[in-house]
């Protein structure tokens, strides 16, 4: 498996004439968000000079992560503490979802929640989550979960209080800075906050789709599974 761009930041894919990137952005706007905080790394300035010329009215705050290849997004959400206050919504760039997810986790009537597929087929790469039985509060959140526990994945969009996200910044702040944990996922964080005692929900998605485009062949099934449906 290769990854699915080579020559530009994945966000920057094309499907049908219009990149990963602008989808997003439309739908966050259509959200109601027109401030943004982004941590760039790769062919960062590709990304800077997409938003100036298609949304040149969106205000963004661009963190330049320089070590990229050498740290993961716990790192990434680590170099926003300053810049964030919440409430926010916390994506992934390299997904492509429907519109509604966002207006679900905002109906939410839980401050801090992230979206879920629900599924009994998942694997090893999957980010998946465990719930407290008969509850929509999540207990376990990783890839290491048994998929026979699990209750499906995160398909990487959250949405986070202030006060949730101030702990979250401090935890995050000792297992980069104390603990040099600079290349784990921010889920590992997301845990030792359950862990806690500081309460994420899950948010069934249903029916709608969401994906994360990693590889070559995750373009083509978004291709033909998501794109006509969204």
């Amino acid at each position: 498996m290769g990854s699915a761009a080579q020559d530009k930041p994945k966000c920057l894919i094309e499907l049908h004439g219009k990149t990963i990137l602008g989808r997003m952005l439309d739908h966050l706007r259509s959200a109601g968000i027109n401030e943004l905080v982004m941590t760039v790394g790769y062919k960062h300035q590709m990304i800077r000079d997409f938003i100036a010329a298609n949304f040149p009215k969106l205000k963004v705050t661009y963190l330049l992560n320089e070590d990229y290849a050498n740290n993961n997004n716990g790192y990434s959400l680590w170099m926003t503490r300053n810049d964030v206050k919440g409430p926010i919504f916390l994506l992934d760039s390299d997904i492509l979802f429907d519109v509604r997810i966002l207006q679900m986790l905002l109906d939410c009537s839980e401050e801090d929640c992230l979206a879920v597929r629900t599924s009994n087929t998942l694997g090893e790469e999957e980010m998946k989550v465990a719930l407290h039985p008969g509850t929509k509060k999540i207990s376990d959140i990783s890839k290491k979960i048994d998929p026979k526990t699990a209750c499906g994945e995160s398909i990487g969009i959250e949405k986070f209080s202030p006060k949730f996200l101030s702990s979250l910044y401090d935890v995050l702040d000792r297992r980069i800075s104390k603990e040099n944990k600079i290349n784990e996922f921010y889920e590992a964080s997301f845990q030792e906050m359950i862990e806690n005692g500081h309460p994420i929900y899950a948010v069934d998605i249903g029916p709608k789709k969401a994906a994360e485009l990693d590889f070559p062949e995750d373009i083509a099934a978004a291709d033909k599974d998501i794109l006509p449906f969204i």
